[in-house]
C-alpha cells in the first residue's frame, strides 16, 4: 500500500475508536506514519494499552480512556475532529450469545452516541466497522452488498442496526457515512487469549504451544479471511475518496476468495512449522459446531473496487505469512 496516496490526511484530525484495539491500533500507527493527528478512544475492555503504547511519546497522538456509552465523552472526543474511523464494538458472536444486553448497549446505544457526537460537532465523514455477519443466513455466493439474509446471532443484529442507523443520520442530517463490512480480519497484534479470540491467533498460539486446536464443526465451513493491510486501505479509501456517490454507502472488505477453516489450519500449521518443526506433529482435532456460525462466506469486492479503486494488497497466504512471523517475533 503506498501511503503518499493519503497526504490528504496530513495534520488532518482523525478519532480512531478502539484505538487500542487491534483493527484501531493498526489504523493509528498507519494514520500516524502518514502525518494526521489521531486521537484514540478506548475504554481498554477488549483493547489494550500496550497495543498504542509506542505512540504515546508521539506529539501527534492522544489516548482517551472513556466509554462510547457515555454520550458526553463522545461528545469531548468528537471535537474538532475531521473524520471518525469508529471500530469500537463488542465483537464475537458467541459472547453476544451469552450476554446480549452488553452487546446490545455498545454496539447499538455507543454507536448511536457517536453517529449523534459526530453530527452535533460537524464531522466531515463517519466511517464504521460493519459486519459480514449481517448477511445471516443468505446463501447465495458471492455475498453481495445490496442482498442480505436474516441475522443469525445477536452481534450480527446489532451490526445490521448499525447500518440503518448510519443511513438514516445521512438522510435526516447529512452526515456522510461509509460502512464496512469486515470479512474474518486477521494479522499483527490481534489478541490471542480470552475466550472469545478470533480462529487464527487462538490456533498460533495452540500450535506454538504444541497444543491441538479444535475446529469447530468438521472443517469444511469456509472464510473470506481478510488480512489487516486490506482493512487498512479501505479505510484510508473511505476517508479519501473524492467520488460523492462513494458516500452513505455500505462496503464489503475482503479479500474475494476463500479457504476452508480445514485448509486454514493445515495452512497455519505448515508456517509455524518453518519456526518449531515440531509443530508439523501437532495433531488437529474436531468439536461441534458453534451456535449462530455461518457457514461459508465469501464476499463479492466489485463495489469496493468499482466506488472506491480498492485493490488488495495481500492474498491470504502472504497475509498468513506475516502474521505468523508476527506473532513468532511478538509472542
Amino acid at each position: 500500500m503506498n501511503l503518499t496516496e493519503f497526504e490528504s490526511l496530513n495534520n488532518k484530525k482523525i478519532l480512531v475508536t478502539g484505538g487500542a484495539g487491534f483493527i484501531g491500533s493498526n489504523l493509528c500507527e498507519t494514520l500516524l506514519k502518514i502525518g494526521a493527528k489521531v486521537t484514540a478512544l478506548d475504554n481498554l475492555a477488549t483493547g489494550h494499552k500496550h497495543n498504542i503504547a509506542p505512540f504515546l511519546k508521539e506529539e501527534n497522538f492522544s489516548f482517551i480512556d472513556g466509554d462510547i456509552r457515555d454520550l458526553e465523552t463522545c461528545q469531548t472526543a468528537c471535537k474538532g475532529v475531521d473524520f471518525v474511523l469508529h471500530q469500537a464494538a463488542l465483537g464475537s458472536v458467541p459472547r453476544s450469545i451469552n450476554d446480549p444486553i452488553t452487546s446490545n448497549e455498545v454496539n447499538i446505544n455507543g454507536f448511536l452516541n457517536m453517529l449523534v457526537a459526530a453530527k452535533d460537532q460537524k464531522v466531515k465523514r463517519f466511517v464504521y466497522a460493519a459486519s459480514s455477519s449481517t448477511y445471516g443466513d443468505s446463501t447465495k455466493l458471492p455475498k453481495v452488498e445490496h442482498e442480505i439474509g436474516k441475522p443469525l446471532s445477536p452481534y450480527a443484529i446489532t451490526k445490521y442496526v448499525n447500518e440503518l442507523y448510519a443511513d438514516i443520520f445521512g438522510k435526516t442530517y447529512g452526515l456522510n457515512c461509509v460502512g464496512l463490512r469486515y470479512f474474518n480480519v486477521f494479522g499483527r497484534r490481534q489478541d490471542p487469549n480470552g475466550a472469545y479470540a478470533a480462529v487464527i491467533p487462538k490456533f498460533v498460539m495452540q500450535f506454538m504451544k504444541h497444543e491441538s486446536p479444535v475446529i469447530n464443526g468438521d472443517g469444511t465451513y469456509s472464510r473470506d479471511f481478510t488480512y489487516i493491510d486490506n482493512v487498512i486501505q479501505m479505510n484510508l479509501l473511505a476517508i479519501t475518496t473524492t467520488n460523492q456517490a462513494a458516500l452513505n454507502e455500505v462496503y464489503n472488505t475482503a479479500v474475494g476468495d476463500r479457504i476452508t477453516i480445514k485448509a486454514m489450519a493445515e495452512l497455519l500449521r505448515d508456517e509455524l512449522s518453518h519456526y518449531d518443526s515440531k509443530i508439523n506433529e501437532v495433531p488437529i482435532k474436531n468439536g461441534p459446531n458453534r451456535q449462530g456460525d455461518v457457514p461459508h462466506s465469501l464476499a463479492s469486492i466489485e463495489k469496493a473496487q468499482e466506488k472506491l479503486n480498492y485493490k488488495p494488497t495481500h492474498e491470504f497466504k502472504s497475509g498468513l505469512k506475516e502474521a505468523v512471523k508476527w506473532y513468532w517475533e511478538n509472542l
